[in-house]
């Protein structure tokens, strides 16, 4: 009797421990954008090489919520049939969507506050380089020549590059431990093969890489990436890729 006593204190415990590890996310959304109304909206998650749907609503009256439990903290993204609207962290807690004709934010909990802070200077950066391009053009239709246009918006445009891989590089350093890393890193990567036209080691990856931890490494979308980008490189060196 004791032994059987023993056994199902065994199994309880063992199931408490199980159940200690899978957290639960509540996600309130509101939208004033007319259309989602009677949508299907989805969360989903990369998985390999696809996006895999993690969760899903229907958005009634302006209204949409997300509930579940989940085992790792995530990025996901939330899609109204096949477009892909906003990024959504995964993680415990309340987290709160907001969509409307102007901005789409996701505030509550601590990586989706620190993800849009982020989303949110990087914009700024994006926007006052289109900005640039417009003050160029409007100078050059006011009279402006071209020696002294260059040499008033030089300077300026110099050195947005340079604070845009500083912002990039510093927020994936930070966030090398938790799901932010990969997925800046995602971003990144995504904006080099545009540029590019195919994956690379730029050195502000290569900075990126020099201190990351395995973990970072192992990640499914940064290894793809890292061994795609050798096996290009090989191939320019004429190197015989198996």
């Amino acid at each position: 009797m004791k032994k059987i006593v023993y056994s199902l204190f065994t199994i309880a415990a063992l199931v408490a421990c199980s159940e200690a590890t899978v957290e639960k996310y509540h996600i309130n959304g509101s939208s004033s954008v007319s259309l989602l109304d009677g949508s299907k909206l989805y969360l989903k998650v990369l998985s390999d090489t696809s996006m895999a749907v993690f969760d899903s609503c229907e958005v009634v009256h302006g209204s949409f919520a997300f509930n579940g439990s989940f085992d790792t903290t995530k990025v996901a993204h939330l899609f109204m049939d096949n477009q892909s609207l906003m990024p959504v962290v995964i993680e415990q807690g309340t987290i709160n969507i907001c969509i409307d004709r102007a901005s789409q934010k996701v505030s509550g909990t601590p990586l989706n506050d620190l993800l849009y802070d982020y989303l949110d200077k990087h914009m700024q950066i994006v926007n006052r380089s289109s900005e640039l391009s417009h003050r160029e053009a409007q100078m050059f239709l006011e009279g402006y020549d071209e020696e002294t246009i260059y040499r008033m918006l030089s300077a300026e445009a110099a050195q947005l590059p340079a604070q845009k891989d500083s912002l990039e590089t510093h927020f994936i350093i930070e966030n090398i431990a938790n799901a932010l890393g990969p997925y800046a890193f995602q971003m990144l990567a995504e904006d080099i093969m545009t540029l590019y036209g195919y994956p690379t080691m730029t050195p502000q990856i290569e900075q990126i890489l020099m201190n990351a931890p395995e973990s970072f490494k192992n990640d499914s979308y940064v290894k793809a990436y890292c061994k795609a980008a050798e096996e290009v490189e090989a191939k320019m060196k004429g190197d015989n890729v198996e």
